[in-house]
């Protein structure tokens, strides 16, 4: 067998049968990985609660609840939701594979077992979720959060400065911060924290059904401002032609990149004055510079 220089970490294999889990847990260990073992779903969940591991080699089908459920049950837990989690089953329909994806499993490998591709697939997984985990650690050091929301607008995952803010803003109550996370769906959110607000931005989905959202706290200047834009209600051309006044553009420069004329971005700038309650550029790029910044 060929050899796959792994990094070491912390693998949990869930497997009913002894073959599987004596042969994984050899040729795992060959590759210096420290392995836990579960022969079900209970047990599994038992060995999560002692210690997290880096990746989870997961069995469809074991008595009792299935791999399918457990993987959610995983994925649903904020202190489990970041481990990858690789099906390995004899189950090969697409039907099959498909529910492994959407449970949130990140591969699928079918028996009987090529331990060199079983490895391999580890590894690269093993590594992406690092980088991802870095990536989110990252944005805690540039003064953001970073939370996951899973299908069911639960909270899935939360940076640590992201839990250091929702547990100030709501306590202990996870579903009354989902629930104002939820709300940003459309729209950033804010929620009194301290002397500012803290502030939530919907930027997308991450995974199937999961949406992440960045925090980061503002003054009560910045939340005034953001207000104000909002109960402005600009229509989506004048947001856009304010949008590119707050950078610095005459209106022909406007008219250019909106392919319209100049008398044009000028009675669109009538009606965002107006709206804003404001009578000059700088007065207007102000509340929009405001609303961006903390």
């Amino acid at each position: 067998m060929p050899t796959f220089q792994a990094h070491a970490g912390v693998v949990l294999v869930v497997d009913d049968a002894v073959e599987t889990l004596g042969f994984l847990c050899e040729a795992l260990s060959q590759q210096d990985y420290t392995v836990l073992v579960a022969r079900n779903a209970a047990e599994a969940l038992e060995r999560l609660e002692i210690a997290t591991p880096d990746a989870v080699l997961l069995d469809c089908v074991m008595p009792g609840e299935s791999g399918f459920s457990l993987c959610r049950k995983i994925k649903a837990h904020p202190a489990w939701a970041h481990v990858p989690v690789i099906f390995m089953t004899g189950l090969s329909e697409t039907d099959h594979i498909v529910e492994g994806f959407a449970c949130g499993g990140v591969d699928y490998v079918v028996k009987p077992l090529k331990l060199p591709e079983v490895l391999a697939r580890l590894a690269r997984h093993m590594h992406n979720a690092h980088v991802g985990r870095m990536a989110q650690a990252a944005v805690d050091v540039a003064g953001m959060g970073v939370v996951v929301l899973d299908r069911q607008g639960r909270l899935a995952w939360r940076s640590p400065q992201a839990a250091l803010w929702l547990e100030q803003a709501f306590g202990a109550s996870a579903a009354t911060a989902a629930a104002w996370l939820q709300s940003a769906r459309h729209q950033s959110a804010h929620q009194a924290l301290g002397q500012g607000s803290l502030v939530a931005q919907d930027v997308g989905e991450v995974g199937i059904g999961e949406r992440m959202l960045v925090l980061r706290l503002g003054h009560e200047s910045m939340r005034a401002s953001t207000q104000r834009l909002q109960d402005a209600a600009l229509t989506p051309r004048e947001t856009e032609v304010l949008g590119w006044l707050a950078k610095g553009k005459t209106n022909r420069d406007i008219a250019q990149i909106l392919g319209m004329s100049p008398r044009t971005v000028n009675k669109h700038l009538e009606h965002v004055f107006e709206k804003l309650g404001v009578e000059t550029r700088a007065a207007a790029a102000a509340i929009v510079s405001g609303s961006l910044t903390a």
